[in-house]
């Protein structure tokens, strides 16, 4: 019964930190990553489609971000797409690819998004602490109920804990590597 609460909540745990690094591939730095444009939708024939399912986008290098449509009319549509988006990229149309080059980020652009980082960074560890504390409820619910024994419920504890502080140090890890990206020139 126990391992169960703890398989549950190790699975669960591990669904945060791999959604909390979605998220930073989502964050803008100064290199390109196709992953800054995975969430931008794009109107397929009067349905919100993501860009990825109607072209194929990829980095060419560092700093440029490459757009090949599977359709030639979906050009213009993605073009205006990331005007639109509050990415301040400015994509250039040459035949059938777009070349989207980003930018440089200055000093404080970085620093604000160190900030953003964090916050996302947060956001993880606060959902692995939920998950610990939903865990260890249900081990009390069990202790209530008689189904095991105070030494039973007070090892559950510390094994919930030890995944936690696991867990919580991956998300510190993928932070710091994400901010020391960001901070990159």
């Amino acid at each position: 019964m126990i391992d169960e609460i703890q398989k549950d909540a190790e699975s669960r745990m591990k669904k945060t930190v791999a959604n909390t690094r979605d998220a930073m591939g989502r964050i803008r730095t100064g290199r390109a990553s196709p992953a800054l444009l995975e969430h931008l939708m794009v109107d397929y024939y009067g349905t919100a489609t993501p860009v990825t399912q109607v072209a194929t986008v990829s980095a060419s290098d560092a700093r440029t971000l490459t757009v090949q449509p599977w359709e030639r009319n979906m050009l213009a549509v993605i073009e205006r797409a990331i005007l639109e988006s509050d990415l301040g990229l400015n994509p250039v149309t040459a035949g059938e690819t777009m070349r989207i080059p980003l930018p440089p980020m200055t000093e404080e652009r970085r620093k604000s998004m160190v900030k953003v980082v964090r916050s996302e960074g947060e956001d993880g560890k606060i959902a692995i602490r939920n998950i610990r504390r939903d865990a260890i409820g249900t081990v009390r619910d069990l202790l209530k109920e008689k189904e095991i024994t105070q030494d039973e419920e007070k090892q559950a504890e510390a094994e919930l804990q030890k995944l936690t502080d696991r867990f919580t140090a991956e998300i510190d890890a993928v932070v710091s590597e994400k901010e020391a990206e960001v901070m990159e020139v």
